[in-house]
């Protein structure tokens, strides 16, 4: 492995190992196709759908009619496309597989390699046209994407150094050590527009130049890789497709304010997260990228990880900085900020990894290159994690201000089964409900937090007419009572006793003067807790309480669910539709279904427990729930 003594020799290794990955990033096919590289997604939905295999097959059948030097097979990162996995790309060709098997590998390379005859079945078909469609960027759920934070997740094998420099890498940290002084790194991260993608969008350069202007002889900087929102898969990605860009943009922040020591902190779940940043760590130290004089230019930085153990308050600043010092995950009150008095009291700069990920790119091709994307106060791309009732689930990147619809219906290619759309949460468990009077709202911080959600750090579930907007709530707030570190009042015993009220109300049993007291419990939560995960946790009941009020006084007048969710306010009956075969009788556990062999069924509703197995089992849909 070569050791990177100078920025010039980094540039010459650039040009080198350009020539490894200059065919993934042509925007056109190339005529004359002299090799061809099979990349196949690594990321963890299709690992769990086999692409190892694919991968161990591809290599086999090159290794048995010797063309390795015509094909090369490449383990990328997360390619995004989650709902049509596992995926694979040939380039230069730019002809994108989906749904592939082990077993089609065969087929693949005997058609499309030996005989340049591309493999119609696995193209992807578009769902109404039924076109199959041969190029990724002809896909709608990639035509609208821009890609910045995740511009190299699906090019290169995450591994690799040598393609992650042949990819630019570390030419950012070569022209910040050299070139420019620490206020000018901070001025360009200004300019951009860059704001905090962990959740609060904080302006980065705001933070970097606090905690620059801090004066310490100890500086530190830490990567929070703590992903904690259900749904949200954002951040994993990011470290699994292209880890290399966050350890370089650490090393940037850590020149920028006058530090030497960064910790990545890491919930220990990510096990593929953590083998790929420890590869590429590694990497980095013995090219001499990480550690003493790096590029010789005197500058030393070290990065280190630390462990979460899945506590979502750790993905608050403070708790985060005392849980990496051994101490119980609990956040502080603020002042001092963390860019005072932070890990171990020294001056520390805390972002989040898809922050990390947009700093190389500004570095590279400056501040009005990256705020010309997005808008004025939101500037740049954003992540997001689509899932829920949603046919193309999987991970996007859209430049901020993009329109909701465009999400959900041209990217996500719209909502499960042509039922209706309902509502799409975002932030996780911090964020709202958003109706779909809201649909055609354009995507930015100030625009969400104006109708009562937020970005959060980039989860969007999507929610069809089979939802019920109590009962999700009710889900959000189980999980916030959870994960409280009970630290303070209003957090510990005030979600708890919100979330007694929405099981009351699930279960038949609540008031309207019940819905009166949530709103002011909300207010108080709000209002006094210690710190976001209490301020926010309210978020999901105050915007249903807004937008679905009318769901909440049906589940206390009425006592009913339309949704059909809510499992005490159901009712099973049996219509004459029933042709007696007794099925529903024999799988019902607690034998409350009369009937004798071809007569209708009857069930006795003061011993049905309401599990649906009859419904379940009736061949004929004679039963039907009110």
């Amino acid at each position: 492995m070569d050791i990177v003594k100078d920025y010039k020799s980094l540039l010459e290794l650039k040009k080198q190992y350009s020539k490894l990955v200059d065919l993934r990033y042509n925007d056109e096919a190339v005529e004359a196709v002299q090799e061809r590289h099979i990349l196949v997604c690594g990321g963890p939905g299709c690992k769990a759908s086999k692409s190892d295999e694919i991968n161990e097959e591809l290599n086999k059948e090159i290794q048995r009619l010797n063309i390795g030097d015509k094909v090369k097979v490449v383990n990328t990162g997360c390619f995004g496309f989650c709902s049509e996995g596992p995926v694979m790309e040939i380039v230069p060709d730019n002809v994108f597989y989906v749904r592939v098997k082990p077993e089609d590998v065969k087929e693949i390379i005997e058609s499309h390699i030996m005989q340049d005859k591309v493999v119609e079945r696995l193209l992807y078909e578009h769902p109404e046209t039924k076109e199959r469609i041969k190029n990724k960027k002809e896909i709608p759920f990639y035509k609208k994407q821009v890609k910045i934070a995740l511009k190299n997740c699906g090019r290169i094998n995450p591994e690799s150094i040598e393609e992650a420099i042949g990819a630019s890498a570390y030419t950012a940290l070569g022209k910040v050590l050299t070139e420019m002084t620490q206020e000018e790194v901070i001025k360009e991260v200004t300019e951009s527009g860059l704001r905090g993608r962990g959740g609060g969008g904080f302006p980065t350069g705001r933070k970097w130049e606090s905690a620059r202007r801090s004066q310490n002889d100890i500086k530190y900087v830490i990567c929070n890789a703590d992903e904690g929102d259900p749904g949200a898969f954002m951040d994993r990605a990011l470290l699994e497709g292209d880890p290399h860009s966050v350890l370089e943009a650490m090393a940037i922040c850590g020149y920028a304010i006058g530090s030497h020591q960064g910790y990545i902190y890491i919930r220990a779940e990510y096990p593929l997260a953590v083998e790929r940043l420890r590869i590429a760590m590694d990497q980095a130290e013995k090219m001499g990228l990480l550690g003493k004089n790096i590029l010789g230019t005197g500058f030393d930085f070290d990065i280190e990880i630390r462990y979460g153990a899945g506590a979502f308050v750790c993905g608050e600043a403070t708790a985060l900085i005392h849980s990496i010092e051994g101490l119980r995950g609990e956040p502080t009150m603020k002042p001092p900020r963390t860019s005072d008095k932070g890990l171990w009291l020294k001056p520390t700069c805390v972002n989040n990894v898809e922050t990390f990920a947009n700093i190389c790119q500004i570095i590279n091709n400056g501040a009005n290159w990256y705020n010309s994307i997005g808008t004025d106060r939101s500037a740049g791309t954003k992540v997001f994690a689509l899932a829920g009732k949603v046919n193309n689930v999987g991970l996007v990147e859209v430049p901020m201000g993009t329109p909701l619809k465009d999400i959900l219906f041209e990217i996500g290619g719209g909502i499960k089964d042509n039922k209706e759309l309902k509502a799409v949460q975002t932030g996780g468990p911090s964020g709202g409900c958003i109706p779909t009077q809201f649909v055609d709202i354009p995507i930015e911080y100030d625009t969400l937090t104006e109708i009562g959600s937020m970005m959060g750090s980039g989860g969007m579930i999507v929610m069809d007419e089979d939802n019920c907007m109590v009962d999700i709530a009710k889900f959000y707030l189980e999980f916030t009572v959870d994960e409280s570190c009970g630290k303070c009042t209003p957090c510990r015993i005030g979600n708890k006793r919100l979330l007694e009220l929405l099981e009351k109300i699930t279960k038949g049993q609540g008031t309207e003067s019940d819905l009166a007291d949530m709103k002011d419990l909300c207010e108080v939560i709000r209002d006094t807790s210690l710190c976001g995960l209490g301020e926010s946790a309210p978020n999901p009941v105050l915007s249903t309480l807004q937008y679905f009020y009318n769901e909440y006084l049906e589940h206390v007048k009425d006592k009913h669910c339309a949704a059909g969710v809510c499992k005490d306010l159901l009712t099973y009956e049996i219509t004459d539709k029933c042709i007696g075969c007794t099925k529903c009788a024999k799988g019902c556990p607690v034998n409350c279904i009369d009937g004798k062999i071809k007569t209708k069924h009857s069930i006795n509703l003061d011993s049905c427990i309401k599990c649906g197995s009859c419904y379940d089992a009736c061949p004929v849909k004679a039963i039907t729930i009110k």
